[in-house]
């Protein structure tokens, strides 16, 4: 297998993994307002969370900035959970109209934490000199992008069927996802180490 074809796997299979839950509940929360014919937002969005996932990992490669593991636990959520109260507050709110930039803002912020918190990973994945790691870090890039255009179809895929079948509106819907995602990461939040120092 090519070097490119490795790299590319792992930001590929970074999003299919059971245990990036929380990342997969932020793409939902990131997309739930939104319908396939909004796909140029979409793409936006989800183009801005991978832009700082690069911009952090670059960061840390060059050892120009780190972050505590107990502080990326803590903040992902709290990312995640914002995201999910955004969502309450526009419900029902037409998204053509509605701008994304506080939404887009949250997209690129949790990009960074993430990059930062995946960067031990990709830093023992690709154990070489800084500029060494450049082609690679770009490569799992690529994979990471297409895994979370895999990872929003799926959910736009949800969404249309279970509003379809079962009549909920779009606001019904964002509430009822947003609601779910809240109740989850609100007690993650509450169990991170942060609080306990």
């Amino acid at each position: 297998m090519s070097d490119f074809w490795i790299y590319f796997n792992s930001g590929l299979k970074h999003f299919l993994h059971f245990h990036v839950y929380l990342d997969v509940l932020f793409l939902l929360a990131l997309t739930v307002p939104y319908e396939f014919k909004s796909w140029k937002r979409i793409l936006i969005l989800v183009s801005l969370f991978t832009a700082g996932h690069v911009l952090a990992l670059l960061l840390s490669v060059f050892n120009i900035v780190s972050i505590k593991a107990t502080y990326v636990v803590f903040l992902v959520p709290v990312m995640v959970l914002i995201a999910a109260f955004y969502n309450i507050i526009i419900a029902g709110k037409s998204t053509k109209k509605e701008s994304i930039t506080f939404i887009a803002v949250v997209s690129s912020v949790f990009g960074i934490i993430h990059g930062l918190g995946y960067a031990s990973y990709f830093n023992s994945l690709v154990p070489n000199k800084p500029t060494d790691k450049l082609l690679p870090l770009f490569e799992s890039a690529i994979g990471f992008e297409i895994s979370q255009f895999i990872v929003v179809t799926i959910g736009l895929l949800i969404a249309y069927v279970i509003q379809t079948l079962f009549k909920f509106t779009k606001r019904d819907w964002i509430l009822i996802v947003s609601a779910f995602i809240i109740g989850i990461v609100i007690p993650m939040i509450i169990r991170t180490e942060i609080w306990y120092k």
